[in-house]
């Protein structure tokens, strides 16, 4: 009887065990399109054995714990990957809304031409060349009223363009600080959720230790989601009373930690001071290198910024080499044609009052001369040099120098558009490496789930045995 009894309860705790196991891979199947989920499996082990008069005798087999199957360096490696590939997505996005802020294109077989732009006639470049050219139109018919009224037009329009172009770009700027502050925001919220996920997993598995497998995939998401915004490095806290629990840390610019979580506490949160991300209370600046704060911050502070100065730079070249042709001296007759208080790409403006008919065309005052308007459509073709005595604002002419600054700012894209379809197949490839250990395959779940419903109709099937011999046992007895 006792070998019967002991059969039965064996495979009771078989049933159970295989149950768990389908059960298992049924939950892995329905989160076969969860990234942020690692498989499991059942982990089976020996109930040991125990002396009786008959002998040895097995307690049968058991379901001991899950098993999560990731791997800590894959995960760590991903959550790197990541980072990076936001940081230059965020970069790449926000050169994309300069480049089109300019409402230029540069055509580079147009660079033979006088003006050595070409595009829609909406940008900055279209607007200088056609200033001088109608400087050139008013020394060719230098006594014609209709060409100094499209000579304010034009000189109108080029400082409207200057105006808008130089508004885009700073309303960019702020745009990129307003999402920076918002990713920030975003960053402090999640140090606190991944803190107090911290904080369960250390309590549930004081017992055992391992166990919190939905908890640390809830984990692992948020840090995926937190190296979008900043990068970040994390250490698992080997001491007894933390209980799976990590840390989070940043560095400052001597290399040394700065943590933002320790366990289940946010020691720091971080802020946007600047150009600079600090931590903490100090204000510690700490060195941000990935996810999409320093993208932004990158393309604000440095490309960007890098267009707004040469804007400025030509702006004020436009202005104090147009004034100097103008108003030659030493009489200075003509007065100045552009605002020599202005001398921004923000500010540029034609003198105020200036009126079509007060437009010279000559210093001499003799009809049919044009040394003033041939002195400025001649600085179309100037070579400036900010290394001349005395010093030029630009480097190269007028078409040259804006023609640099937005191929610079083109090349700049480029190169940012290869850094992220190369970092794409990076962290496709880490991805990939990971998904191999912990990813969710349908067909081995599926043939899982069929050999442990095997398993279990075999338990069952002995179950069914052993109660038709204790039936026999019973009515034999009877007998």
């Amino acid at each position: 009887m006792s070998g019967l009894f002991g059969a039965l309860t064996n495979n009771v705790k078989a049933l159970t065990a295989h149950s768990r196991s389908i059960e298992t891979a049924g939950r892995n199947l329905a989160n076969v399109n969860n990234a942020n989920y690692a498989r499991q499996r059942v982990v089976y082990g020996d109930s040991g054995t125990v002396q009786t008069d008959l002998g040895a005798m097995s307690m049968g087999l058991e379901a001991k714990s899950i098993e999560q199957l990731r791997d800590y360096l894959l995960d760590r490696q991903v959550v790197r990957e990541v980072s990076i590939k936001s940081s230059y997505e965020a970069e790449q996005a926000a050169l994309q809304k300069a480049q089109a802020g300019l409402g230029q294109s540069i055509d580079r077989t147009g660079e033979t031409q006088t003006s050595g732009f070409s595009g829609n006639g909406a940008g900055v470049a279209e607007s200088i060349a056609e200033f001088f050219n109608a400087f050139q139109s008013l020394a060719a018919r230098p006594t014609d009223p209709g060409e100094r009224e499209t000579l304010l037009q034009k000189a109108g329009i080029l400082a409207d363009r200057m105006q808008i172009t130089d508004t885009r770009l700073n309303q960019l700027q702020s745009d990129l600080t307003a999402q920076v502050q918002s990713d920030v925001d975003d960053v402090n919220r999640m140090l606190g959720q991944i803190a107090n996920l911290n904080n369960e997993i250390g309590r549930f598995e004081i017992a055992k230790p391992g166990s919190a497998v939905d908890l640390r995939d809830q984990r692992q998401g948020l840090l995926e989601d937190l190296a979008k915004k900043i990068n970040f490095e994390s250490e698992v806290d080997t001491s007894a009373t933390t209980n799976g629990q990590i840390k989070l840390f940043v560095k400052d610019g001597s290399g040394n930690k700065v943590y933002l979580v320790d366990n289940s506490t946010v020691t720091n949160t971080i802020a946007l001071s600047g150009s600079s991300i600090t931590a903490g209370a100090s204000a510690t600046p700490v060195v941000i290198s990935g996810g999409s704060i320093n993208g932004a911050l990158t393309a604000r502070d440095g490309t960007v910024q890098s267009m707004i100065n040469s804007l400025d730079s030509i702006a004020h070249q436009l202005v104090v080499s147009v004034n100097a042709a103008y108003n030659p001296p030493p009489s200075a007759a003509a007065g100045n044609f552009f605002d020599p208080a202005h001398i921004t790409a923000g500010d540029i403006s034609v003198v105020s009052g200036l009126q079509a008919a007060d437009i010279k065309a000559t210093i001499t005052g003799a009809a049919g001369d044009n040394d003033i308007a041939q002195a400025v459509a001649d600085l179309s073709t100037k070579t400036f040099s900010t290394s001349g005595v005395p010093a030029d604002f630009i480097d190269g002419t007028f078409a040259g120098s804006y023609s640099t600054a937005v191929t610079n700012l083109g090349q700049s894209l480029s190169s940012t558009n290869l850094r992220v379809e190369d970092q794409s197949n990076i962290e496709q490839l880490v991805r990939k490496q990971r998904d191999a250990v912990s990813g969710v395959s349908m067909d081995e779940e599926l043939a899982d789930m069929m050999k442990y419903q095997r398993a279990f109709q075999a338990s069952s099937r002995v179950i069914s045995t052993i109660n038709e011999l204790l039936d026999n046992v019973v009515n034999l007895g009877r007998a």
